[in-house]
């Protein structure tokens, strides 16, 4: 599988856990294009994409869990603010 193939594919397998509807599908076309289906036999969510507009579209569709911030990010981010001229 190519690496445009994976970096589709797991953009897919993320919106599966985030949505809960494991039976999101993605397909590609002769061409090259991604486009993304309900399930099999569905009709495309999408037109045909290119990879980057295909993730980001996936990426959209449901969002992902919040950033985690820890105390040390916090303090790290005051600092460069008392620094910036």
């Amino acid at each position: 599988m190519s690496g445009r193939a994976t970096r589709a594919t797991s953009a897919v397998d993320r919106l599966k856990v985030r949505s809960g509807n494991a039976k999101y599908s993605m397909s590609r076309t002769g061409s090259g294009h991604f486009f993304l289906t309900e399930g099999a036999g569905q009709p495309p969510l999408c037109a045909p994409l290119e990879l980057d507009d295909f993730v980001a579209f996936v990426n959209g569709i449901s969002p992902g869990p919040p950033k985690r911030v820890s105390k040390l990010d916090i303090a790290f981010e005051k600092q460069l603010i008392k620094k910036a001229p």
